[in-house]
């Protein structure tokens, strides 16, 4: 019997997801490009890194802690209430997919989930 791996496995499990997202956030936090996605977070974004860290290892196929703490709620409704436009969708998926490529995702893992994030993104504008 062949076991298959997760995304999660697939792109190094609760340590590179870890990076991931401290990696993104440190863009958001410091590269002016993504002012006005900055600008939507409270000050101290450790609920916010530890946040998205819960959600992503869940939605990768990991340990699903995040989706249990939180039933029955989900991206889009988390953010429903944010000004989010195209330029704002756009600075989230430009920042991610440069993590992406800082923490050394393998290639192809990496430009899978840039499509996937953009298409998160770009819906959460056509509210």
């Amino acid at each position: 019997m062949t076991v298959q791996q997760t995304a999660f496995d697939q792109i190094g499990g609760a340590a590179r997801v870890d990076a991931l997202v401290e990696a993104f956030y440190d863009l958001v936090e410091t590269d002016q490009a993504y002012a006005g996605l900055r600008a939507m977070h409270a000050p101290d974004m450790t609920n916010v890194r530890a946040a998205l860290k819960g959600w992503l290892t869940g939605w990768l196929g990991g340990p699903r802690n995040w989706f249990v703490a939180n039933p029955g709620v989900c991206m889009m409704s988390m953010h429903r209430a944010m000004p989010i436009d195209a330029a704002t969708a756009g600075q989230w998926t430009d920042a991610m997919r440069r993590a992406l490529v800082q923490v050394e995702v393998d290639r192809e893992m990496a430009e899978a989930l840039h499509d996937v994030f953009g298409r998160m993104a770009a819906n959460m504008t056509a509210r």
